[in-house]
């Protein structure tokens, strides 16, 4: 086990009251898993925003362990983060070459995913300093309108435009694949072949977590799972059919009994129905644990779920533990924020959002710690 603890926390060594583990081999069994379910595509990796909030470096270099040779970031700083332990791998940067981070990208191998035409025109430029065409990627726009190419870019594009550029790949966004249903899957997988068409022929990528799953015409060469690596659900209102990731444990500070009446908490939003026993525990929204979960979530104590009662403080989440049986609980236990009782998903829907924001919202107040991936297993 590797153990890291925030820079921000004391020196003194004083360790924090919550604890977040991350269990590196389920997060490589998970990427076998969408490796396996791409059929002949390969599976990379989508570990921007410093791997969903669980550590860009050692969930790429778990994963570069596990077999994957390409993963997406959003920054160029954290690609060069990650090329520094995958020197061999693909690294794209989702939004592309930023102006007076180009030479930097270009040093450490990094591979841009040129958005439209001034991107393209940046990049050129850097191969021409360079002394040779620089390998990129492009993003083509099929329905998104966020980022990319639209078919009005694609075909104002000069004859030559991609000479000055070592195209490796082509890819777009699915903006409803977490609804397999949805007409939109359909929509812009055929504007994707009509517009890849245009294009060197070179390899594509159209799946996110949730494309995976709508079937190989979706595959192409390069899948690129983000959310379903670290546990969390790429689907509607369905649990996620990989292992959980994340454990965040936070610890009892005290216990009480409040008698019938009374209120609990900011804004007296909740009301004792009966005489009751609670535990106050040391996360909060400051830890991730969204404001609006408050008289909607969960924790769990020894495998039990109990509810969260009043709203959430900064610091301070209350439980209502009256169905333990006395003395099962004590101040210095753990309560489970996220676990194998409490998923990612159960905490999203709680608070009104979805995994994604629950993992990069994990706050720097807990103690980081690291279950290496027993590869022996694999």
């Amino acid at each position: 086990m590797v153990t890291s603890t925030p820079p921000s926390l004391p020196a003194s060594g004083l360790s924090a009251s919550g604890s977040l583990t991350i269990d590196l081999g389920a997060l490589a069994r998970n990427w076998r898993a969408a490796h396996e379910a791409s059929g002949t595509a390969r599976a990379s990796a989508v570990i921007k925003a410093d791997g969903y909030g669980l550590g860009a470096v050692e969930v790429a270099r778990t994963l570069a362990k596990a077999g994957c040779r390409d993963f997406f970031v959003a920054l160029p700083s954290e690609g060069i983060a990650v090329r520094s332990v995958a020197p061999d791998a693909a690294i794209y940067v989702l939004n592309g070459p930023m102006a007076g981070h180009v030479d930097a990208m270009a040093d450490a191998g990094l591979i841009p995913v040129l958005n439209g035409p001034e991107q393209l025109a940046l990049w050129a430029q850097a191969g021409d300093r360079h002394g040779r065409p620089l390998a990129a990627s492009m993003m083509l726009d099929t329905g998104m309108n966020r980022l990319g190419f639209d078919e009005a870019a694609l075909d104002a594009l000069a004859p030559d435009a991609l000479q000055g550029i070592d195209l490796r790949l082509v890819l777009s966004h699915l903006a409803c694949a977490d609804d397999p249903s949805a007409d939109m899957n359909i929509v812009q997988r055929a504007r994707f072949n009509r517009m890849r068409s245009r294009l060197p022929d070179v390899e594509a990528s159209l799946c996110n977590s949730a494309g995976i799953f709508l079937g190989p015409d979706y595959h192409y060469e390069l899948t690129r799972p983000g959310v379903c690596l670290y546990g969390g659900s790429p689907f509607i209102a369905e649990p996620a059919p990989f292992h959980h990731v994340v454990t965040v444990g936070a610890e009892v500070v005290q216990l009480r009994r409040v008698p019938a009446g009374e209120t609990i908490g900011y804004g007296a939003t909740f009301t004792a129905a009966s005489d009751m026993r609670t535990a106050t525990i040391a996360a909060g929204y400051a830890d991730g644990i969204f404001r609006a979960a408050g008289n909607r979530g969960f924790a769990a104590i020894n495998g039990v779920r109990v509810p969260y009662v009043g709203r959430v403080s900064m610091d301070l989440v209350v439980l209502d533990v009256t169905a333990l049986p006395d003395g099962a609980v004590r101040p210095g236990d753990q309560a489970e924020v996220l676990g194998p009782t409490i998923s990612v998903d159960d905490l999203a829907q709680a608070s009104g959002t979805i995994g994604y924001e629950v993992l990069t919202s994990l706050g720097s107040r807990y103690e980081r710690r690291y279950i290496a991936a027993d590869f022996s297993q694999f």
